[in-house]
């Protein structure tokens, strides 16, 4: 386990899934500026292999191919239905017509960071950075 790796085992970790590699890029950089570990993966498919150990909330875009946010969501929580997750989105009309289930919520693309981190902060609780 490297010196970075120990680190990332006391922040809380939060996995991003976007298929567009200059948001994850973006996102990586806003959380971890803010004290988080991310871990970053361009499918569904990728994290689901991956596995969820040690991941405190999740950030995916719903428009991806293959299985898109609301399926990996659904799927996500059928196991940690506990888990925060936030849906993210460039298509306004879906946060419009959609309400979140559960921890977590929609997020407009662009988002303000600000909003992002403050959620992720009310959505972890006291587990905050």
């Amino acid at each position: 386990m490297t010196d970075g790796e120990e680190r990332g085992m006391s922040r809380p970790v939060v996995a991003i899934v976007d298929d567009d590699p200059r948001v994850l890029a973006s996102l990586e950089e806003l959380l971890e500026s803010a004290g988080y570990a991310t871990m970053s993966f361009t499918s569904a498919e990728a994290l689901l292999a991956h596995g969820l150990q040690g991941v405190e909330s999740l950030i995916t875009d719903i428009g991806m191919p293959g299985a898109d946010g609301f399926e990996l969501r659904d799927r996500v929580w059928q196991t940690h239905p506990e888990l925060p997750v936030f849906l993210i989105t460039g298509r306004h009309e879906i946060t419009d017509q959609s309400r979140p289930r559960g921890k977590g919520g929609f997020l407009r693309k662009p988002f303000d960071g600000h909003a992002l981190l403050a959620a992720l902060r009310d959505a972890l609780g006291k587990r905050q950075v």
